[in-house]
């Protein structure tokens, strides 16, 4: 098929990759605009657009679509389908009309569980059993459109949204795949009116750990927000990111370190298996404790 394609992080580059491989037409790649990034603040164009670039393909980076130019560019490339996977802007009724098979979306959930911008990070967050990837036909609302494929993932104890994201962009590399060999015989499903979730964008405030939670939920909490942003604490002054950690049995007062960077919770303990102290890199906790004292009755706060 004639595909224009729409994405911008890293998650969707697998997809770009998928579809090329499967022998389709690239007629263009829509992406976020490059932005400032790093120490020199200077413009940094997202993975899709690094991407497409190294592929020679066609690259566009439109603000938004409310110029009638972009949409009549976006029209006239007359495509068989636009594949959306987390390209970050919505698409106007226009765009939408535009290829001769509509818009299909990659959506990384259960749909209609967590709809919006953060389904990875919620899911973990919220202890999830399950998730997966979604293949929907677009329309105007937010993640509101038939499914025309749906795969299922567990949610394992030890992962993170860093690994979580990088299997279901697989998922959903392989699932777009077999959707556009099958469109023709695929039958859209509404999603049901029960179980509707929002997933909102994560911020930065949901990162400090409340020590006085249960266990589980300040696991999920590090789990949930690694990498980004990172769940912290503060030892002696200083702020430590924990990037991974499973629940212990051990007892204490909360924020007391109680064992090897195993730090007491409300209910049990966490022990925390990857961190990363100010100005360092993420490190396996055994590295980081040749230059960190934590003697047990220590406190994180």
């Amino acid at each position: 098929m004639k595909v224009i394609f729409m994405g911008s992080p890293a998650f969707s580059v697998p997809v770009l990759d998928e579809l090329l491989a499967a022998g389709h037409e690239i007629a263009c790649v829509y992406c976020q605009p490059p932005r400032p990034a790093g120490r020199g603040k200077k413009d940094r164009p997202t993975p899709v657009h690094a991407r497409a670039e190294e592929l020679g393909l066609m690259v566009r980076h439109p603000l938004n679509f409310k110029d009638p130019a972009d949409v009549a560019e976006f029209a006239a490339l007359q495509a068989d389908v636009a594949v959306v996977v987390a390209y970050g802007l919505l698409l106007p009724q226009a765009l939408l009309d535009a290829p001769a098979k509509g818009c299909l979306n990659i959506h990384a959930s259960l749909l209609p569980r967590w709809r919006g911008a953060a389904p990875i990070h919620r899911a973990i967050l919220e202890g999830d059993d399950e998730t997966g990837v979604c293949i929907m036909q677009m329309e105007a609302g937010l993640d509101t459109g038939p499914v025309v494929l749906r795969l299922e993932t567990d949610i394992e104890a030890e992962d993170t949204t860093e690994t979580l994201h990088d299997r279901l962009s697989e998922i959903g590399a392989a699932a777009i795949v077999d959707t556009l060999f099958a469109l023709d015989t695929l039958t859209p499903e509404a999603q049901p009116v029960e179980g509707v979730t929002y997933a909102k964008k994560i911020t930065k405030d949901e990162a400090q750990i409340d020590w006085s939670q249960p266990a589980h939920k300040v696991d999920r909490q590090i789990r949930g927000l690694s990498p980004f942003p990172g769940a912290w604490s503060t030892y002696n002054g200083e702020r430590i990111k924990f990037h991974m950690s499973k629940v212990s049995d051990a007892i204490g007062a909360a924020g007391e370190v109680v064992g090897p960077f195993t730090i007491a919770c409300g209910k049990g303990a966490v022990e925390i298996l990857t961190a990363q102290r100010e100005g360092k890199r993420a490190m396996p906790v055994a590295e980081i404790l040749k230059g960190l004292d934590l003697p047990a009755g220590t406190t994180f706060e």
